[in-house]
């Protein structure tokens, strides 16, 4: 990291604003904050009082303007996305523009300009996806692993990283249930038996920076997460009265998936902590001996559900949420 340009697009979300606190503390030279939003940008100027950012006005479908931003950049985190899952379907074109015809954007101008890693942020809706957000974020991860073909003599690498649920992000069940409880008095909760990985952002932010410094191109990172029914999760803000069932909504799933049983054929363990997922066997074979602390390959021939994976303890969820 030392001496390095890092630019995140999407910096001024919740993912940015944190992984600009923790990427900081590194030695790097500059981060670029890319992203439409002034406003937000302005929030940040208030907060961080580093002369080491530099804020870009641009959006992520304007290739031009990321030519022009990628300029001398060493990395690349790539944050931003539409990300709201009823948003998506109801605006299933734009969605496709800003997940996936974006990628291709960022891919040729970091080609094209130099870029020596690019991290690319997904989700466990990636997997098995039954949603429109979720098929353009496993759309977007195949043309990251895959745009390493493209390098040619150039030495840029992407990879991704991919996790789940983050603990009280913008638009997070948590904050829906903060102002329900404010406002109405009662909560909202789609299906009794639904459950999902959790990550708190600053573990989250902490994986990515580890990610990056470890990436080689065309992984999928993914950390061992635990789960948590919603239902148990919804019992934190109030009692079962006040809970309102209102029915599984339209493109979600029950149960998240980190990896599926396809996958984990070509999935390595690291360190009892964390996966990598290779886009062939024959490139975890590559790789293979490259770990001191594997585990092997990930055979178990079953999806890497929330379903049936370590729950978090209740307690250590009631101080997370607070």
């Amino acid at each position: 990291m030392k001496n390095k340009k890092i630019l995140i697009t999407g910096g001024t979300g919740t993912f940015g604003n944190a992984f600009v606190k923790r990427i900081l503390k590194e030695d790097v030279k500059k981060v670029y904050i890319f992203s439409r939003d002034e406003c937000k940008q302005w929030k940040m100027r208030e907060q961080f009082k580093d002369e080491r950012i530099q804020y870009l006005i641009g959006d992520i479908r304007d290739k031009d303007r990321l030519y022009r931003a990628f300029e001398g950049i060493n990395y690349v985190i790539h944050a931003a996305a539409q990300k709201h899952v009823p948003s998506c379907e109801y605006n299933p074109i734009e969605a496709v523009k800003t997940n996936i015809n974006s990628a291709e954007n960022i891919i040729n101008a970091a080609i094209d300009r130099g870029v020596e890693k690019v991290l690319s942020i997904s989700t466990d809706k990636a997997v098995k996806p039954i949603n429109l957000y979720g098929c353009t974020k496993a759309v977007m991860e195949k043309l990251f692993i895959h745009g390493n073909n493209y390098c040619g003599n150039k030495n840029t690498k992407f990879s991704c990283v991919r996790y789940g649920n983050v603990i009280g992000s913008r638009g997070s069940v948590i904050e829906l249930w903060n102002k329900q409880m404010k406002d109405e008095g009662h909560i909202s909760l789609t299906d009794l038996n639904m459950t999902r990985f959790w990550i708190t952002i600053e573990n989250a932010v902490e994986f990515v920076v580890k990610s990056l410094k470890l990436m080689e191109g065309e992984e999928i990172f993914i950390p061992k997460l635990k789960c948590l029914e919603v239902r148990k999760l919804a019992q934190l803000f109030t009692n079962d009265k006040n809970i309102k069932m209102i029915g599984i909504r339209q493109g979600e799933k029950l149960h998240e998936i980190l990896f599926s049983k396809e996958e984990s054929q070509r999935t390595i363990e690291i360190d009892n902590s964390f996966f990598i997922v290779y886009p062939s066997i024959y490139k975890l074979n590559l790789n293979y001996d490259r770990w001191d602390n594997h585990k092997g390959m990930f055979f178990n021939n079953n999806d890497y559900s929330s379903m049936d994976q370590d729950e978090i303890n209740i307690k250590e969820m009631e101080k997370l949420i607070k």
